[in-house]
């Protein structure tokens, strides 16, 4: 058994700098859409537009820094996986939403 690639000074699995860094980041980040939703700056819709781009960046941190999805060659299948995710995701929610909205508009019509 060959354990070679997974040697200490590996690139790919990150150091203790990397760790702490995109722990920093989810902090902050979780900080300030904790402070933006208990202070009320915004007006709602504006807050929940807010929320939803710190939730992408978070998303991103959480890709980047702890389970180390980049753009090399080597996570091509990776990053094809989690697209793929991504897209079925988004079918499945997409299309419970509009089942719900038909449904929420013909049962109101009688």
């Amino acid at each position: 058994m060959d354990l070679s690639h997974c040697s200490q000074g590996d690139e790919a699995h990150g150091g203790v700098g990397g760790y702490a860094a995109g722990f920093v980041l989810s902090v902050m980040l979780t900080a300030v859409s904790f402070g933006l939703v208990q202070r009320h700056v915004l007006p709602p819709q504006a807050s929940l537009l807010s929320l939803a781009a710190l939730a992408l960046v978070q998303i991103i941190v959480h890709l980047v820094f702890f389970l180390h999805l980049n753009a090399s060659s080597k996570q091509r299948w990776n990053v094809m996986a989690f697209g793929f995710t991504v897209l079925i995701a988004v079918i499945l929610i997409s299309g419970s939403l509009w089942i719900m909205h038909n449904v929420n508009i013909n049962m109101m019509s009688r």
